[in-house]
């Protein structure tokens, strides 16, 4: 994989995280955090969930190797989710753009929260954090429609068609 293919992979990544993010805004704040029986509760602690997962995979590559996930909670709302992954996105994007071939192609040794400590290229485990997120937003999308709120696409051809027709324009 090419540095130019990872930033596409991510920026897609960010358009999706937008779009599951915008389609949970239309819930009330009861409605965002009602539990459901999915696999992290409610749509807040869904989304939350995909969020921690990209703080931990950026702190692992940059070095650092946190022993928890940011607590789910503190997010009473979307707008304070919202804020915090947008500062969050500006460092992962930051990130992806500075990234040269050699970076992707490194081995990437890290500690799990569960399984110990693992190496793969880097490129192996910055694709598995895109593939995660398009995982849990699969589930928000189901959980918004079990709410009565309208869920939004967010499959990747969705987003190669919309960037698309942005150029041609």
């Amino acid at each position: 994989m090419t540095p130019q293919e990872m930033g596409m992979l991510y920026d897609y990544n960010a358009w999706a995280n937008h779009r599951s993010v915008d389609a949970a805004s239309s819930l009330t704040a009861e409605k965002f955090v009602q539990p459901m029986g999915s696999s992290f509760g409610s749509v807040r602690d869904t989304l939350a969930h995909v969020f921690g997962a990209e703080w931990i995979w950026l702190e692992r590559f940059q070095g650092r190797s946190p022993a928890s996930l940011p607590d789910t909670t503190q997010f009473k709302d979307v707008v304070s989710l919202k804020e915090r992954w947008s500062e969050h996105e500006m460092r992962l994007l930051g990130f992806v753009r500075g990234l040269t071939q050699s970076d992707l192609n490194r081995i990437f040794e890290y500690k799990t929260l569960k399984f110990g400590v693992y190496s793969n290229p880097l490129w192996e485990s910055m694709q598995h954090l895109v593939n995660h997120g398009t995982y849990h937003r699969g589930q928000v999308t189901t959980l918004l429609r079990q709410l009565g709120a309208q869920p939004i696409a967010t499959d990747l051809m969705h987003f190669y068609r919309e960037r698309a027709t942005a150029a041609g324009a």
